[in-house]
């Protein structure tokens, strides 16, 4: 492996094409940390926003009034606002706002740092959409088919879970794949307020090494691949889940 390495530096040596974090170990270790938190933080905004967008379009259907406008309220607010500038209120006017907690070294640290953050911010963006996504399914969902479980006495939870989300799931999976695919994209946004993910380690490198030019074709690569991953997998899913009549 280590002469696999050492082609890279030979490379760079005769063609002057600098790809440090293939031959040198503190890079590649850095931009390896970068990659995985940018998986981490895609994976659990990808979690939370469907569970949002869930339980947003249950609420959606409630009997009192205030539920579905505070829902509403928080489907316009989240979509018609740059999700740049969510991450910035986020960080910086909650944040500071939130009690300070002791580090192991006597100082003061905030209660929640860049990586909690960029988690709920995207999280609440990529969920007002989907929201949206999830309500849109649930109005496919034939009335008859609420009417007969209503007649069998199920409760509206019970509706709602085992029978309108299920079928609504299908039918809305193309576009949840579109937006899940933006969110895993939107991330690099975290970048903005030093997550250390793929473009923030990038920067670090390139910083260091005044490369732009091939770290810049390496990240559309590198997301070119980890985003094509993900549209594979939901593409599967999605075809593994059509039934005749419902997408």
């Amino acid at each position: 492996m280590e002469a696999f390495f050492e082609w890279f530096r030979v490379l760079y040596d005769t063609t002057g094409i600098n790809l440090p974090f293939l031959y040198d170990s503190y890079d590649r270790g850095r931009m390896l940390d970068g990659f995985l938190t940018t998986v981490q933080l895609s994976v659990i905004c990808l979690f939370f926003s469907v569970i949002i967008g869930i339980i947003g379009a249950w609420l959606q259907g409630s009997a009192f009034t205030w539920t579905r406008r505070i829902v509403n309220g928080y489907i316009q607010l989240f979509r018609n606002t740059p999700p740049l500038v969510q991450l910035y209120f986020f960080y910086f006017a909650i944040g500071t706002l939130l009690p300070k907690v002791e580090t192991d070294w006597g100082g003061q640290a905030p209660m929640l740092g860049s990586f909690a953050w960029a988690v709920i911010s995207l999280s609440f963006f990529a969920g007002a959409f989907n929201v949206e996504i999830f309500r849109s399914g649930i109005e496919a969902v034939p009335k008859s088919t609420v009417e007969a479980a209503e007649a069998l006495g199920f409760t509206r939870l019970q509706i709602y879970m085992d029978i309108t989300l299920p079928l609504a799931f299908r039918v809305c999976l193309p576009a949840l794949n579109n937006n899940l695919v933006n969110l895993v994209k939107t991330t690099t946004l975290a970048y903005a307020i030093a997550v250390p993910e793929m473009l923030y380690e990038a920067n670090q490198i390139w910083s260091d090494n005044v490369n732009v030019t091939e770290m810049m074709i390496f990240l559309l690569i590198a997301y070119f691949v980890l985003v094509g991953i993900l549209v594979w997998a939901m593409n599967s899913w999605e075809r593994k889940l059509k039934i005749p009549g419902y997408g």
